[in-house]
């Protein structure tokens, strides 16, 4: 609907459109033309008018009148009339405003279903893709953990290995500085001094070279007071007299790398030093040194 403002304004143009096109001089000639007709009829008529002169003077007035007033009349009609037309106009355009608005609507709906499309799309995408990487991830983890078992069980064989193979070269070593103390000893028994320097200096040569792999002797000195943690008896089924004593030394104990792995061999009764001899278990029951490298 059009607002009075603007109902005003197109009355108004319509107006100016009428004055320009009809001229209102005809009707206000009609009106005078009338009027006069009606005075002279007054003028030249006897007092009190008749019937008849007064209904003349009457109709000729208001035909005067009408024809006065209808220019205006008929700018009125054509102004609402073109108000009416110009209010359609308007509510023509509006909806046709309304339509635009509507294929906007359409047109936005549309683009926003194709949002909600591509971002259903999207996220199915990344859920695929998270599931991937985790599987890909807990793969990875597994193939690890497989990797590194492999790598701690292969280093636990290879610590095996070499702990078995020191211990059976330690062995080996023991039982060579053994037969070098039983030498040496037989050499001290043998009365000849020159032979029994060469023989300490031979042991002490030896001795030496195996401290440089970590093994050391402890030795053991007769007439020590026998302790069961630092002695162990060459027969073990020696009887044990009150606070008895060492009187044989038949093999020192070792140490490797500050871990003892035999006593000192020794009898606490006097037996003859070349009676003696040890035997591989006494090697065999040494203990395995511990290795200071560590698979875990």
């Amino acid at each position: 609907m059009a607002t009075r403002s603007e109902i005003s304004y197109t009355c108004r143009s319509m107006t100016e459109h009428l004055t320009a096109r009809l001229s209102k001089w005809p009707f206000v000639l009609g009106d005078i033309m009338l009027l006069g007709l009606a005075g002279m009829v007054v003028y030249r008529s006897d007092w009190p008018l008749s019937m008849g002169a007064a209904t003349f003077c009457l109709v000729a007035t208001a035909l005067g009148a009408w024809f006065c007033v209808l220019p205006f009349l008929k700018e009125y009609h054509a102004a609402s009339k073109l108000a009416e037309s110009n209010a359609l106009s308007t509510a023509l355009a509006q909806i046709k405003n309304l339509e635009q608005v509507q294929a906007e609507i359409t047109r936005a709906t549309g683009q926003w279903m194709g949002v909600r499309d591509d971002s259903t799309k999207t996220v199915a995408v990344a859920a695929q893709l998270s599931e991937k990487i985790t599987s890909e991830a807990n793969a990875f983890r597994e193939f690890l953990q497989r990797a590194n078992e492999s790598e701690k069980a292969h280093l636990r064989l290879e610590v095996e290995k070499l702990r078995r193979s020191e211990a059976d070269w330690l062995q080996v070593l023991v039982r060579i500085l053994d037969h070098i103390y039983a030498l040496n000893q037989a050499g001290a028994r043998s009365g000849q001094p020159a032979l029994t320097s060469q023989l300490n200096q031979f042991q002490h040569a030896c001795r030496d070279a195996a401290r440089k792999v970590g093994l050391a002797p402890i030795p053991a000195n007769r007439y020590d007071t026998y302790d069961a943690k630092l002695h162990q008896l060459a027969n073990p089924d020696e009887p044990l007299p009150p606070k008895a004593q060492v009187m044989t030394v038949h093999a020192v104990g070792y140490t490797f790398q500050g871990t003892p792995i035999r006593k000192p061999v020794v009898s606490v009764s006097p037996q003859p030093q070349a009676e003696f001899q040890l035997s591989e278990t006494d090697v065999d029951d040494m203990e395995e040194p511990a290795l200071e490298t560590d698979p875990e």
